[in-house]
């Protein structure tokens, strides 16, 4: 059975590692030029073989003409029309000096999680997964360990590369106790049923991505179970501590 799939991602983060068929054909250790559009391309490619539909946009798709409020109607409407969301985190996925609501993965993510009713139709809440993508040096401590990744914002306060949208849907499961380090900025990679946007490591899922597909999916159907939260935050910066 396909799905039809909203990836949202920081297209021209290229805080991850390098690989070796990106679109500018230099690959480490001679420079990187891979960005998460580059993991986007590998995703997209499997897709196409798949009765699965990509409905973000394409590569070859030029946006700077619109206008912000044009780029998200035609946004909305893929995420509408779309029952599966993949949020892309990668370790420049969030620019410390702007304000949460004006970065599209967090209104992406607010709007995956709602229910819209537009004429006689309504979109439910989707599934979503977070595919978390190594860094530079093929790591993902500045997930799993976010304090001792030395990101600091312009005061010097240690940052959480994760959007609080995508922070509050994890570990919100009713019935399930959350990890006591949760406070201290630790986020786990895991599958489990502790959270409504579950993890899984690029390495992992690129391996088997329908498997953890129809996982999330089989999650939506028990969406009462967790505490969801849809709103996004006004703040400029949001420390660890």
């Amino acid at each position: 059975m396909g799905y039809k799939i909203f990836v949202s991602y920081k297209y021209k983060d290229n805080s991850v590692y390098p690989l070796s068929s990106s679109r500018s054909g230099f690959t480490f250790p001679y420079g990187n030029h891979t960005t998460v559009r580059d993991y986007v391309d590998k995703l997209e490619t499997y897709f196409d073989h798949t009765s699965n539909i990509y409905k973000g946009e394409s590569d070859n798709e030029d946006l700077s003409n619109y206008s912000e409020d044009a780029i998200w109607e035609k946004l909305k409407d893929r995420i509408f029309d779309s029952s599966v969301t993949i949020v892309m985190i990668s370790p420049g996925m969030r620019e410390p000096y702007r304000s949460e609501k004006s970065q599209w993965i967090p209104w992406e993510i607010s709007y995956s999680l709602r229910e819209t009713t537009r004429g006689d139709r309504t979109s439910h809440s989707n599934a979503i997964l977070a595919v978390i993508l190594p860094d530079f040096h093929h790591r993902y401590n500045y997930f799993t360990e976010p304090h001792s990744y030395q990101r600091l914002d312009g005061q010097g306060i240690h940052q959480d590369p994760v959007f609080p949208i995508i922070r509050k849907n994890m570990n919100n499961n009713r019935w399930v106790k959350p990890s006591p380090f949760l406070h201290m900025g630790f986020h786990s990679i895991t599958i489990d049923d502790s959270s409504y946007i579950p993890s899984v490591k690029w390495d992992d899922f690129i391996q088997h991505p329908m498997a953890y597909i129809e996982h999330v999916i089989k999650r939506k159907e028990n969406i009462s179970r967790y505490n969801i939260c849809t709103d996004v935050e006004f703040y400029r910066w949001n420390s660890l501590f």
